[in-house]
């Protein structure tokens, strides 16, 4: 069914506000969470020299945005959620955007890397090719978008307040390839279990040099 744009604001309304209500809880409860596979994985298909000028895409609390600073990165949050926005600023002293991830506004070829870490999962599947275009128009010739997004079988609706997408890998890269984005490499999360205890597809592309 199509949705118009009234419907698609209401669902990033109401995701947004679940996540301003609990937002303390979930920084305690991601606090601890190891993601430094997927910070590796973008920052190793980088070829420029460092540092990196990286966007951390629905950076939350500013786990990752310090670990990107503590490299040596040049590291700007994105969140549309006030109170992450506060706390990403507060925690790590970086430039952090308050934008909407359905209303963006992004420079154009700023950025060498995108780190879209369990973000890119909450835009509904009929807004996502105009995200991931503007994603792809803020990187520079030759930038890399890293995303890790829970994994199913194209479901979409909402689980505990929050709107989600569960993309599996041919729908994954198709969306992406409609965007402009080259693979580069995916796997899936945790590392080390069996296929059906891994509900994180991790992906890294490319935008490629004109």
């Amino acid at each position: 069914m199509e949705l118009d744009p009234r419907d698609l604001d209401k669902i990033s309304a109401v995701t947004l506000q679940h996540y301003e209500v609990h937002a303390e809880d979930f920084r305690i409860g991601t606090c601890d969470h190891d993601v430094t596979q997927n910070i590796a994985a973008l920052l190793r298909h980088i070829e420029v020299e460092t540092p990196l000028t990286i966007l951390d895409f629905g950076c939350g609390p500013g786990r990752d945005l310090k670990a990107f600073t503590t490299l040596g990165h040049r590291a700007i949050g994105l969140d549309g959620a006030e109170p992450f926005v506060a706390m990403a600023r507060d925690a790590t002293g970086c430039d952090v955007w308050h934008q909407d991830f359905l209303h963006l506004d992004l420079p154009a070829e700023h950025f060498d890397g995108v780190f879209a870490n369990a973000a890119l999962f909450h835009v509904p599947s009929q807004a996502l090719p105009r995200v991931l275009r503007q994603l792809h128009a803020t990187l520079k010739p030759g930038g890399v978008l890293f995303s890790s997004n829970p994994r199913g079988a194209n479901q979409e609706g909402w689980n505990q307040g929050r709107y989600g997408v569960f993309h599996d890998l041919e729908a994954w890269r198709r969306y992406m390839a409609d965007a402009g984005f080259v693979e580069l490499e995916h796997y899936y999360r945790p590392a080390g279990l069996p296929r059906e205890r891994q509900p994180w597809l991790a992906s890294v592309w490319r935008k490629p040099v004109a």
